[in-house]
């Protein structure tokens, strides 16, 4: 039966969903399979349906037979319910399979029929959803076509947008270029303008138009300037800076007219004082010449700020360079007759020291009230050294006109010393430092002066070197040594120079003290090199000199007394001269001709031709003189002066105590060393192989007799040397170190003498008759002498 539904079913049409119904089945079946005892459950549940009975609504009414044959009676559910009975004869046997076949047909029909309805009513929705399907498919072709449609309108639409955006931007570009030319034609547009507001009658620097109109007019002229490819650039640049020019043109004389304006009322208003200028008070000065230009300068501050503010153009630097010279005219005109009478008032009542420090401070306050002055005019310009120049350097000129004619017959060293004190110190150091920019102006004026200064220092201090160091005429009470120390109270050489120990420079030497008192004052005041110079110099002469008097005082009084004056002078100059901070030495080059001698007589006898052009080159090196080179070091030749005269007082003291010991023992040497060596004659060896003590000038009476005089010399002559010692020399170090070499070369003739008879005599002779100090005793007796 199944089979049969499946036949009637496979009559179905293959519809769409027919065929998703199977594909939701079969993913069914894959997606949730049966167990196998469910399956069995189905298989039981399906015998039992395929048994089923008839139904209740089929009943057999009855079968009756017949001889040519039967009827068969049925009631039809069915038909009952129409009203009617299907009653069938069946005569044969056709007939019999025709009713069965109604008969069967009938039974599937009542047994099929709600699967039926179940398969049309499927079939139906299987239909309305092709239907459906369909709808879709045809509406999603009309989207499809929709969506093109969309596209194709939206890339129209793009395209358009494009356009439009393209024409903007366009437009814009246009709206620019318009803006660009006409913001360029501008310019040149402006010069009608320009040029009529410039020409009308009632056009003044003190028109409030002026200033913004000449802003407009560099304005143009930059952008001309900065454009020259425009057409007719060059004319128009032209044109503009005609106008340039008449308006510069009208600023300076606008300046011009004030400032003069303004000195005339200053002028009237001095003469209205009823005094002249060389009269004038300072407070008059500072009401009239500076108050009244100040209010003047409130009516050219626009202007110049203008001009200022501009002056990296070339044309407005050259008008601001003329209004500053302008300027400073117009102020020259007004106190350089002040100024000029002052500084000569100066110049008639105070020295030169004096003058040069009341004469700069009162320049000084003038230039520093005429910067502030300049500053209300010209704010920008005031840091610069050269725009007050015009104004500033007359006014110095008339300080170092009045000061120079003095400098030059200055010969005062000391007024010269404070001249460059005063400048270096008081003008230079301490008031332009502390007012640099107003009075930077006087710098130069100043060093100029200073260098004035410098020089007639350098030449008065080499005239002074000359006269009166190195040509100095001692006088008698110059060279009364050592009178002139006894006269005197003890002092100390070590102490300084200073005015209260002024007692000690009567002892010295005037040469030493004129050379130190020099330097010190020199020191100060001159440059390193130049100081330099002078130093060696002065020391060298000085040495010189102190040289040249100790031998007129080796004539006048000692020897000893002339060493002991070098020594003390030449320490005193050596101790001095420390503290100077400088190399005492000077390198000097000279020509030197003297090999060109030769090379000329060589010429004079025809040898050699100055016209061999090919030795030329030889014969030109050996005709241009040598440069040599010397260098002098005054303070090393001091020091050698010194060793040297110490050296030889000391040989001269040691002689003048021992010499009678040094003689001997030299004696004794020379007779040893004579019978050591053969000598031809035989008398003269058996004189000199004698014993010591057996010669005739070395009997133990004559050692004994050398023996007293060296006691006698060293106690009677050496106090007395050393009483001198501490009359030349009052530092009691500066004698212990000079008498130390003296005590040991004592000593030592001692040492010698006593070895010397230790040898040569016997113990008696040496006891009895020589009794020669001990070692100890001489060393303490000699200390005791200090």
């Amino acid at each position: 039966m199944s089979s049969k539904v499946g036949g009637s079913s496979s009559g179905l049409p293959k519809t769409g969903a027919i065929s998703k119904g199977y594909n939701f089945a079969s993913t069914w079946e894959q997606n949730a399979p049966l167990t196998e005892q469910q399956q069995a459950a189905i298989i039981s549940l399906s015998h039992v349906v395929a048994e089923r009975p008839l139904p209740v609504n089929l009943s057999q009414e009855h079968i009756s037979g017949q001889d040519d044959g039967f009827i068969i009676s049925t009631k039809d559910k069915a038909l009952d319910d129409s009203g009617g009975t299907i009653e069938a004869v069946l005569v044969n046997a056709n007939q019999f399979y025709k009713w069965f076949t109604d008969l069967e047909s009938s039974m599937k029909s009542e047994t099929e029929e709600k699967y039926r309805q179940y398969v049309n009513t499927l079939t139906e929705r299987i239909l309305t959803c092709d239907g459906i399907l369909h709808q879709v498919d045809d509406t999603l072709d009309l989207f499809n076509q929709l969506q093109l449609q969309h596209q194709a309108v939206s890339t129209k639409t793009k395209t358009l947008h494009d356009a439009c955006d393209r024409l903007l931007v366009e437009k814009q570009r246009l709206i620019e270029f318009a803006e660009a030319l006409r913001s360029k034609l501008n310019y040149f547009d402006e010069l009608e303008n320009i040029a009529t507001k410039f020409y009308a009658p009632n056009m003044s620097v003190a028109n409030l138009n002026f200033l913004p109109l000449l802003q407009r007019l560099d304005e143009c002229i930059s952008y001309v300037e900065g454009n020259p490819q425009y057409a007719e650039s060059s004319v128009y640049l032209v044109k503009f800076q005609q106008l340039q020019s008449r308006a510069l043109g009208m600023i300076r004389s606008h300046v011009v007219s004030v400032l003069k304006s303004t000195s005339s009322q200053v002028q009237i208003a001095i003469r209205g004082s009823g005094s002249s200028k060389a009269a004038v008070s300072e407070g008059v000065e500072a009401s009239v010449i500076y108050v009244r230009f100040k209010a003047a300068a409130s009516e050219l501050k626009p202007v110049l700020e203008e001009v200022e503010r501009r002056s990296s153009r070339k044309e407005y630097n050259q008008l601001l360079a003329e209004c500053h010279r302008l300027y400073c005219e117009q102020r020259l005109s007004l106190v350089k007759g002040i100024v000029h009478q002052r500084i000569s008032d100066f110049a008639k009542k105070e020295e030169l020291p004096s003058l040069a420090r009341t004469g700069c401070a009162y320049l000084m306050q003038v230039c520093q009230l005429e910067h502030q002055l300049f500053d209300h005019f010209f704010p920008s310009s005031s840091e610069e050294i050269s725009s007050l120049a015009p104004l500033i350097d007359p006014l110095c000129t008339y300080l170092y006109d009045t000061l120079r004619p003095k400098l030059i017959h200055e010969t005062n060293l000391d007024f010269l010393c404070e001249l460059v004190d005063i400048f270096n110190v008081e003008v230079l150091g301490d008031q332009l430092s502390r007012r640099n920019e107003s009075l930077a102006g006087l710098r130069p004026t100043l060093n100029r002066i200073l260098a004035d200064v410098h020089e007639r220092l350098t030449f008065r201090a080499r005239t002074h070197i000359r006269d009166e160091i190195a040509n100095y005429i001692p006088l008698d009470e110059d060279l009364d040594y050592p009178a002139k120390l006894e006269q005197s109270p003890d002092m100390n050489s070590g102490t300084i120079y200073s005015d209260e120990n002024s007692a000690v420079f009567e002892t010295w030497y005037p040469p030493l003290e004129r050379t130190l008192s020099c330097l010190s004052k020199l020191y100060r005041c001159l440059e390193p090199p130049v100081f330099t110079g002078l130093a060696q110099e002065a020391v060298e002469v000085c040495s010189l000199s102190i040289q040249k008097a100790s031998k007129l005082i080796v004539k006048r009084s000692s020897l000893m007394d002339g060493q002991l004056f070098l020594i003390k002078h030449l320490l005193i100059l050596r101790e001095q001269i420390a503290p100077f901070d400088i190399e005492f030495s000077v390198t000097h080059k000279e020509l030197d001709f003297s090999h060109l001698l030769e090379h000329l007589r060589r010429l004079l006898r025809g040898q050699a031709s100055l016209f061999d052009w090919s030795r030329s080159t030889s014969l030109a090196r050996t005709l241009s003189p040598r440069v040599l080179e010397s260098q002098i070091d005054a303070k090393k030749e001091l020091e050698k002066s010194l060793k040297a005269t110490c050296e030889e007082f000391i040989m001269s003291v040691t002689k003048l105590v021992v010499d009678p010991m040094l003689s001997f023992v030299t004696k004794v040497t020379a007779v040893k060393v004579a019978l050591s060596t053969t000598s031809p004659n035989p008398k003269l060896d058996s004189v000199m192989a004698k014993p010591l003590k057996d010669q005739a000038f070395a009997t133990p009476e004559k050692v004994a007799e050398l023996v007293q005089k060296v006691t006698a010399a060293i106690q009677q002559e050496l106090p007395g040397v050393v009483a001198k010692m501490k009359l030349y020399l009052q530092n009691p170090s500066t004698r212990t170190i000079l008498f130390k070499p003296i005590k040991t070369n004592i000593m030592e003739a001692h040492i010698q003498l006593q070895s010397l008879v230790k040898s040569e005599y016997s113990s008696e002779e040496i006891e009895s008759l020589i009794n020669m100090v001990s070692i100890q005793d001489l060393q303490a007796q000699l200390d005791s002498l200090l």
